[in-house]
């Protein structure tokens, strides 16, 4: 039972004031003039005003509330390494045996776990949940078990009590870590592309190790490459990607006796391979309107180097008007398709015909070209049904259409064929546009000898072949007339799309492969497509960076699209297996957060720890004794660490008792004042 005078005032203060003051000042002059009772008036006047400040004992019934400690035991995987999950059990069962046999202490132990995904250890968030559950007034104290490591130090919360800090781990502990510092998102095809690296040692590094490291290098899961790299310095390493999109690169470093973990000791770079420059030449048979949409196609992208010739006179034709009069220059055939042809990646030939410009020779060397990797694209017009057409030339052999001499002039409604849905140059056209298409008005007519036929045209005949011939591409276009797409006759179409597509599907963009395997990441979970011109496909296997295979079905989302996703067990590079196709991608960083620093250290939590006037400890030191401090006191020691009793209480009950009833007030009042009356009577 606890005893409190308090005051409850019957008249505001600053009028209990003003009334103390008046009877003050008539005291003065009372005894001023020399009146014989002033004391007893005095006495009389104050037993008032302390009747008026309401003066009343508060006895409280109270009951003492236990002391909590928080024990928070840092369970992440970078406390798996070495000794460190059983030195951190050993300590807290004691930790919790000290604090069970303190008198009025309760203990309070709180697990911390991985985060989600890549987040690293959360141990201030754990803690600052923790308090809010229980009541700040009773928290005597916060013990951490941990290597330091704690990735969330700004979600600190404020403490009302010391914290303090027990480092696992030992001084012979040490670790190599790989270090990207610097990776680029993409890189030019054939030209070096430099990612800066650094290999760190860290912590008890032993004398003998040496000073270089080595380094492997492996594209795509490919045969590693080594090289010696020395240890502590940053070094810019030369790379050239060997395809377009995404190239994986895998870096890695051995394993080394006595280090702490080997997680750590790689990493993966993600880079897309995209070309510099696209070089192009476009030879116009005659102008006409299409040649000017061939044109402007090509050069509103601003990687493409374009070379357009267009033949405004035959040599047979005589008119007597000089050539210079004619060209700005000649036209340079020997130089552009014979000595400089490989250094185009598309040839477009948009209604040229057999003149005598381009010998038989010159047209073998481009076959020649497209069976070594080149790419031919013909934008047919009526000429190519006629006695000089291209067909009738050694391009004959790599040419998947044949004509067969008859033009349909006639208006139809380009439309994508079966096949063409699952293609990728084609796929979607219709969805791309909003409304009908609008018609042409003229195609050759072709017979497909090979290739895939992807668009077709009036009376279902083939409009749009490609095909693959040896190591490079054709495609034939049976109509010269996708400028009237272009013009928006009846509504227009979606032309620049179609011949964008087009173009880059002969440049071999990897994107519109017709045959893929690729996979996205999102997190641990990847996402697995398939593209294929078959109505089904197999599944696909999944190899983890472990070697456990998995084998997936996959499923047709969208013509010639098969997906299948996959949740990765672990952080690293997968290898995909579909046929004969193969990818790889990388989930996470090959080091994750928690293996990125490893040597337990107080660095990171010193300041929050001072703050509070607790201290870090090394467990492999030995555990800490357990000592009482006042509060704002310091908390630590050699060889101890301070908790904060916080004598907390609960009221179970509250009486007010008043120190001046009514009835006392008249009593003592009234005889005080009848006092004074016959003091001054007397006299």
């Amino acid at each position: 039972m606890l005893g409190q005078i308090i005051f409850d005032p019957l008249l505001p203060w600053a009028v209990w004031a003003v009334l103390a003051a008046l009877t003050v000042a008539g005291m003065v002059l009372a005894v001023w003039r020399g009146l014989a009772g002033w004391a007893w008036r005095g006495a009389a006047a104050a037993a008032v005003l302390a009747a008026l400040a309401g003066p009343s004992l508060r006895q409280e019934d109270r009951s003492p509330l236990s002391d909590i400690v928080l024990l928070v035991e840092d369970r992440s995987a970078s406390q798996r390494l070495g000794d460190r999950a059983a030195q951190t059990e050993q300590a807290a069962e004691t930790l919790a045996a000290r604090i069970a046999a303190r008198d009025n202490t309760e203990l309070r132990r709180i697990e911390v776990g991985d985060g989600e995904g890549d987040s690293g250890t959360l141990l201030m968030t754990a803690l600052s949940e923790a308090l809010a559950e229980e009541p700040r007034g009773r928290i005597a104290g916060v013990i951490l078990l941990s290597d330091g490591r704690v990735h969330d130090i700004d979600q600190l919360p404020g403490l009302p009590a010391p914290m303090h800090l027990l480092l696992s781990g030992t001084p012979e502990d040490w670790d190599r870590r790989l270090v990207v510092s610097n990776a680029p998102a993409f890189g030019i095809l054939g030209e070096e592309v430099l990612l800066t690296l650094r290999i760190e040692d860290e912590g008890a590094v032993p004398e003998d190790l040496g000073e270089v490291a080595e380094l492997a290098i492996s594209v795509d899961g490919g045969p590693p490459q080594s090289y010696g790299l020395p240890v502590g310095e940053e070094v810019e390493i030369p790379i050239v990607l060997p395809h377009g999109g995404r190239n994986v690169i895998r870096f890695t470093t051995p394993e080394q006796d006595g280090e702490l973990t080997d997680r750590n000791n790689s990493a993966i770079v993600q880079m897309n391979g995209v070309r510099d420059r696209l070089s192009v030449l476009l030879v116009s048979g005659e102008p006409h309107p299409g040649g000017r949409t061939w044109r402007n196609l090509l050069k509103s992208d601003s990687s493409v180097d374009l070379v357009h010739f267009t033949i405004l006179r035959p040599p047979s034709k005589q008119d007597g008007v000089p050539v210079s009069e004619l060209s700005l220059i000649a036209f340079p055939t020997r130089e552009l398709f014979m000595d400089k042809i490989e250094d185009f990646d598309l040839i477009i030939f948009d209604r040229y015909k057999r003149r005598g410009i381009l010998p038989a020779l010159y047209l073998d060397n481009i076959r020649n070209y497209v069976e070594t990797g080149g790419a031919v694209l013909i934008a047919a017009g009526p000429d190519f049904a006629s006695a000089e057409s291209l067909y009738r030339s050694p391009l004959a052999e790599v040419l998947p259409g044949r004509p067969t001499a008859r033009v349909v002039e006639e208006g139809y409604r380009p439309a994508v064929t079966e096949l063409g849905h699952r293609h990728p140059v084609t796929a979607g056209l219709e969805e791309a546009w909003d409304g009908d298409w609008g018609r042409w008005m003229r195609q050759v007519e072709l017979i497909p000898e090979r290739g895939q036929v992807v668009m077709s045209g009036a009376g279902d005949r083939p409009l749009l072949i490609l095909d693959r011939v040896g190591e490079g591409r054709v495609a034939q276009l049976a109509s010269d007339q996708p400028w009237l797409w272009n013009r928006g006759f009846e509504g227009g179409g979606p032309q620049l799309e179609l011949l964008r597509r087009l173009a880059h599907w002969m440049m071999k963009e990897p994107e519109l492969e017709e045959e893929a395997l690729t996979a996205e990441a999102q997190g641990q979970r990847m996402v697995i497509t398939r593209r294929s011109l078959s109505d089904s496909v197999g599944g696909v296997t999944v190899i983890a960076p472990d070697g456990t295979e998995t084998e997936l079905a996959l499923e047709e989302v969208s013509p010639g699209r098969f997906q299948a996703q996959f949740e990765g067990p672990e952080i690293g590079l997968y290898r995909l297996t579909s046929g004969d196709l193969s990818s790889v991608i990388g989930l996470g960083p090959a080091a994750p957060r928690e293996f990125e620093e490893t040597i337990a250290s107080g660095d990171v939590m010193a300041e929050a720890v001072e703050a509070t006037r607790g201290g870090v400890r090394n467990l492999s030191d030995g555990l800490p004794g357990l000592r009482d401090v006042r509060p704002g006191r310091p908390a630590a020691g050699r060889g101890w660490i301070g908790l904060t009793p916080r004598e907390a209480y609960e009221t179970r009950s509250v009486r007010q008792i008043p120190l001046l009833p009514p009835w006392l007030v008249l009593l003592l009042s009234a005889g005080l004042i009848l006092a004074g009356w016959l003091r001054e009577g007397r006299r």
